[in-house]
């Protein structure tokens, strides 16, 4: 059993038990403090689910699905490279506005707004600052390496990276033409002793695919974002990351 709490000093709860999580609720505290916040008990062996925006759908409708889905997923990433640092900030408030807590908030790139907004965390590419840089000045911060091979893996490792993402796994819509990685380098890549998570084409279906090869979970954008039922969605690859993969 894990628990994960963002706030502290809570008036009431109650509890509920859905997809093999037990969902606690907070309700608002003196002075305006807290709106209400999310705690989460969950026996999912630590597996995770990581949900990624797209940069083409608007803010106002990926709040509406992230308030809906943030209780069961384990980070939402904020993947907008069109938008300026002050659109980004913005973007973030109105997420923390409906009590989306920051612990689960990480910033593509933008390690300046990461840190004004005290999100959990930055994914950093190979155009971004350098992994060993800001974890040396910014040890505050979980910081992610977005990967595409084992040896970029074995580098991200050494410079500090505290997990790294990996793919394209599968033949994936964001990546046409071009060939999908595959299960086998996955493989290898999470005998390395870094927290693996797998992007590119994951669905439920194929899910547990990607745990039986080691990875510590998944992240998804169109599998959860474009669905008919983002909530519906993000449950069945509970159902999946709960299990294993067995």
């Amino acid at each position: 059993m894990k628990i994960k709490c963002f706030y502290f000093k809570f008036s009431t709860t109650f509890l509920i038990k859905e997809s093999g999580f037990f969902v606690f609720h907070f309700n608002r505290t003196k002075r305006n403090l807290l709106k209400g916040v999310t705690c989460i008990l969950t026996s999912v062996k630590d597996k995770e689910l990581h949900i990624i925006s797209n940069g083409k759908m608007p803010i106002e409708k990926l709040r509406e699905i992230v308030t809906d889905i943030h209780p069961y997923v384990t980070a939402i990433h904020l993947r907008e490279k069109q938008k300026t640092a002050k659109e980004l900030f913005q973007a973030v408030k109105l997420l923390i506005n409906v009590n989306i807590p920051p612990s689960k908030i990480i910033i593509n790139d933008r390690l300046d707004v990461a840190l004004v907004t005290r999100a959990r965390g930055v994914q950093l590419a190979f155009h971004s600052l350098d992994t060993a840089i800001v974890k040396e000045y910014f040890p505050q911060l979980m910081i992610g390496s977005s990967i595409h091979s084992y040896r970029e893996g074995l580098e991200a490792k050494e410079k500090g990276a505290d997990y790294v993402i990996y793919g394209h796994v599968f033949p994936s819509q964001s990546k046409p033409g071009m060939g999908p990685k595959g299960l086998e380098e996955l493989s290898r890549l999470t005998q390395l002793d870094i927290p693996v998570i797998a992007i590119g084409g994951i669905t439920a279906k194929n899910t547990g695919q990607v745990l039986q090869a080691g990875a510590k979970g998944v992240a998804v954008m169109s599998g959860v974002l474009e669905a008919d039922d983002p909530l519906k969605a993000v449950k069945s690859y509970i159902n999946v990351l709960k299990d294993g993969g067995g």
